[in-house]
């Protein structure tokens, strides 16, 4: 199954209103160039996982006005018949930069640069931003969750609290770049080839007479696949005596209990409890899932008090992004040169103010293989060691680059002329670029509370181009 396009109506106004004064003005067809970046890390961590580039491509090959949409827009009488009938040719025929989705990112970093006519490149803006900026926290948020989980097994569950239909999809896709592999939403297990996962609800236990009945009725249906929900009424009382039976009777039959869920209580203690119960009756292989509103904090608590949970099942807290610099990621996407002339927002608070002209985003990793820092830099603009790079936010702050370094261009051109180079990498390729790619880090970077700051830094052209801007007001 393919993954839905968004339709061209999803945008705001003012990025029609725009277009259309740009076709009035005979500014459309003037070359632009525009970068899309965050500012700020999300959850106040030190790194941000890339993501949603395949379906940010997807839509710029595919977008196109058709008749509905356009009487749509006729119906508003705002727009001319004159700019509607262009709006019937209308296609982004333009050119990206960007990274491998998995690449570890950072803020201040320009992600896609996109090229092309002023219209067809600005007209894009709303809908990149809300494809990219929602699939990079989510991927983000994995990341942190599967780091916390270490050997364990993640799964995503997190379709019912989602935010919408599209957002269910795109929380599975982003969360496997992430490192969870697996999801319980069947849509986005047929969209994007990714193993779906799911046992029972509590609410086939309550409509069996008891729970031992609710219990081999599922071993009876499964028995292959059979994962037991064991907290509806007593979880040790009840639900371990009760599943240690059908798994004896699994057993007598020639199959084996897969496993038992916990979805209350004090999973860290359940959890040893259930470990110790199967271990002593026979069945190690046995495997402990845990859920009920867990996240990257919740499950580094449950290791850190002993818990012998195999499978975390994580839902909400995935899906909506929740926790302290969560919610949204404040990507932007701002104008860097027209006609060949840098441009930027000039402000009087540096940390607004952009970075102008066409760049680079390049890596400097040590003879190791370690990453050292990421360095902004304009685009015909050579690094060498000894050179002095800036801090974006704090000019005076400064470093020099150290000998012995490799330095590494970390985008690449995924479309020209409107056509995909290339249909990117797999979501498992992904997975892995984002697991290898945090190992290189430096020390203290995935720290939950209080990391350690990876360096971004700006080079010494761009520097003096940004601070010459800044003087003369433009």
């Amino acid at each position: 199954m393919n993954y839905p396009s968004p339709s061209p109506l999803l945008t705001d106004l003012y990025q029609l209103t725009m277009l259309a004064g740009y076709f009035e003005e005979g500014m459309a067809e003037r070359r632009a160039s525009f970068d899309l970046f965050f500012r700020t890390n999300p959850y106040q961590g030190s790194y941000a996982i890339f993501a949603g580039l395949a379906p940010a491509l997807q839509y710029l090959e595919e977008l196109r006005f058709d008749n509905a949409s356009i009487s749509y827009l006729e119906s508003l009488k705002i727009f001319t018949p004159r700019f509607l009938d262009y709006l019937a040719d209308f296609r982004f025929r333009g050119s990206v930069l960007a990274p491998p989705e998995g690449t570890v990112i950072f803020a201040h970093e320009p992600l896609l640069s996109v090229e092309g006519s002023l219209a067809e490149a600005q007209f894009v803006e709303t809908t990149l931003l809300n494809i990219i900026n929602f699939q990079i926290l989510v991927a983000t948020k994995a990341a942190r969750i599967s780091t916390a989980a270490g050997a364990s097994t993640v799964l995503e569950f997190g379709l019912r609290r989602a935010q919408g239909p599209d957002g269910g999809l795109s929380v599975a896709r982003a969360a496997a770049i992430g490192g969870i592999g697996a999801t319980s939403n069947l849509l986005a297990g047929a969209c994007f080839d990714l193993p779906v996962r799911g046992t029972h609800a509590h609410s086939w236990v309550m409509a069996f007479d008891d729970e031992l009945s609710a219990f081999r009725a599922y071993a009876k249906s499964f028995p292959d696949n059979c994962v037991l929900l064991i907290d509806t009424y007593d979880t040790l009382g009840s639900g371990l005596p009760n599943a240690l039976i059908v798994a004896k009777e699994l057993r007598q039959r020639g199959y084996e209990l897969l496993g038992v869920r916990l979805d209350s209580g004090d999973l860290a203690y359940l959890s040893r409890k259930a470990r110790e119960f199967f271990d002593a009756a026979g069945f190690p292989e046995v495997k402990i899932v845990a859920s009920n509103d867990l996240d990257e904090h919740v499950i580094h608590s449950i290791r850190d008090e002993g818990g012998c949970i195999d499978i975390y099942g994580v839902g909400t807290r995935l899906a909506t992004c929740a926790g302290d610099g969560g919610g949204a990621l404040g990507g932007v996407y701002k104008l860097v040169c027209c006609d060949g002339q840098p441009k930027m927002k000039v402000t009087s608070d540096i940390t607004k103010a952009t970075l102008p002209a066409r760049k680079q985003l390049l890596r400097l990793v040590d003879p190791r293989g370690n990453y050292e820092m990421d360095v902004i830099a304009l685009v015909d603009e050579k690094l060498t060691p000894g050179m002095t790079v800036y801090d974006p936010q704090n000019p005076s702050r400064h470093r020099t680059i150290p000998e012995g370094v490799r330095i590494e261009e970390l985008r690449r051109p995924v479309m020209t002329e409107g056509r995909r180079l290339d249909h990117g990498s797999s979501l498992d390729a992904a997975a892995k670029r984002a697991k290898e790619q945090l190992s290189c880090l430096p020390t203290g970077s995935l720290r939950q509370i209080n990391p350690h700051r990876y360096k971004v830094a700006i080079s010494p052209g761009l520097f003096q181009l940004r601070r010459q801007m800044m003087e003369q007001g433009e």
